[in-house]
């Protein structure tokens, strides 16, 4: 299947995915499902573009698994994390913030940004659809290091993930913040991990030109949206909320994204 036809089919999948997970959102009072339509809507793209690529067989089957079995992992870990849980702090906020202006205007706003999600969801797959658009037989040296610093990203994400969830799963640190293992060197580890996965696949695409010449646009767009926008934002004010001066003294010490040594043990060590 040639690439344009290839991209709509996909937006198309991930629209309706999103549309489905805001309608079971609506009804059951939880728009925290957004996040796991985020993640899992790769692996879905990765299959799409997988099966139905015109690109090199061997290519399609690396690339499009790596990416798969990023997303599957990534959406598991949510959805222990979401289903059957309370809606998380960042969607009652925005849920506060947009029913001012009544339940129809509400649906609209939280329609909109789950339909938001497909959108980048598409966007950032272009560098996946510029690999399994190539046709060259063997893989190239730039895709291999793109391979090795995926699976990098992949184990210091799932190492993050793991780490956070053991500290909450221990009722002493109720209402504690979480700060080691990873979590003692960046407040956003899991974010930061993640970000190398679109450094990964701008990699791998670079490989494929001429569509893999968007590929380190999409790591750059990522990380406009973990600092600025959906991200680290939202997270640290439903953590202030939740944590206040606690959270506040963890910001002082602790670096927001990039992991490096705490601020209190540089200034001890001088």
């Amino acid at each position: 299947m040639a690439a344009l036809p290839l991209l709509v089919l996909g937006a198309l999948a991930v629209a309706l995915v999103m549309l489905s997970l805001w309608l079971l959102g609506r009804r059951l009072g939880n728009m925290s499902l957004v996040d796991l339509g985020w993640a899992a809507n790769f692996a879905l793209l990765a299959l799409l573009f997988g099966a139905l690529g015109p690109g090199a067989p061997l290519r399609r089957l690396v690339v499009g698994g790596a990416v798969a079995l990023w997303s599957v992992r990534l959406a598991l870990h949510l959805a222990r994390r979401i289903v059957g849980a309370p809606e998380e702090g960042r969607y009652q906020a925005l849920r506060q913030a947009w029913g001012a202006a009544g339940p129809a205007a509400l649906d609209r706003r939280f329609l909109g940004f789950f339909q938001l999600q497909a959108a980048l969801n598409v966007l950032l797959s272009l560098p996946l659809l510029a690999a399994c658009l190539d046709p060259a037989p063997a893989l190239k040296p730039l895709e291999w290091a793109g391979l090795a610093l995926l699976a990098l990203a992949v184990a210091g994400e799932s190492l993050a993930d793991r780490q956070l969830a053991r500290f909450r799963a221990e009722p002493a640190n109720r209402g504690r913040v979480c700060d080691q293992g990873l979590w003692r060197y960046s407040r956003h580890p899991n974010y930061f991990f993640e970000w190398l996965v679109w450094v990964a696949l701008a990699l791998i695409a670079l490989a494929s030109p001429p569509l893999g010449y968007v590929g380190p646009a999409m790591p750059a767009l990522m990380l406009y949206f973990l600092l600025r926008v959906t991200g680290i934002p939202a997270t640290e004010a439903q953590a202030l909320r939740s944590r206040g001066e606690a959270y506040r003294d963890y910001q002082r010490r602790t670096s927001a994204f990039v992991p490096w040594w705490p601020r209190a043990t540089v200034r001890g060590a001088r």
